[in-house]
């Protein structure tokens, strides 16, 4: 059974100190901090997130599992992701099975932390990791101008 995430004091301190690592370039390479406006509130958030460098493309993965920065994210459709001084703006939409598979199986093998948030195992079948995209949502990223 897999793990669930929670958020409570701890993980919000860690991800304060991931989101300034990150601000200033540092950490996991594919670590990047996600800006987006909140789908109730329209106030803009961040926090750190992995993105995914598959077949050429950009993918940003629900690693922990469905989070806000998710649903903030579909609900306006382009976020901004920041590493050190690179900033860049993105449109994004949830990725079908065919393309998000091969992606969620990558970042199950590269971000070794999250893999007890998942029932699947990054050398299971492509059905098994398919049922975990409810879950773990995928989303491709496209840059905008």
């Amino acid at each position: 059974m897999a793990k669930v995430y929670k958020m409570g004091a701890g993980t919000r301190a860690i991800n304060a100190v991931f989101r300034r690592l990150t601000s200033f370039g540092l950490g996991a390479s594919y670590r990047r901090v996600l800006t987006v406006p909140g789908r109730k509130t329209g106030r803009l958030y961040s926090t750190p997130v992995d993105v995914m460098d598959h077949d050429g493309r950009l993918w940003l993965v629900a690693g922990y599992g469905p989070a806000n920065w998710v649903s903030n994210a579909r609900a306006a459709g382009r976020v901004t992701l920041t590493r050190g001084k690179e900033r860049a703006n993105y449109e994004v939409r949830d990725a079908g099975p065919s393309e998000a598979v091969p992606v969620l199986r990558q970042y199950m093998r590269q971000v070794r932390v999250t893999r007890a948030y998942f029932d699947a195992s990054p050398d299971g079948s492509d059905a098994e990791i398919a049922a975990e995209l409810p879950r773990h949502p995928v989303l491709r990223l496209d840059p905008l101008p």
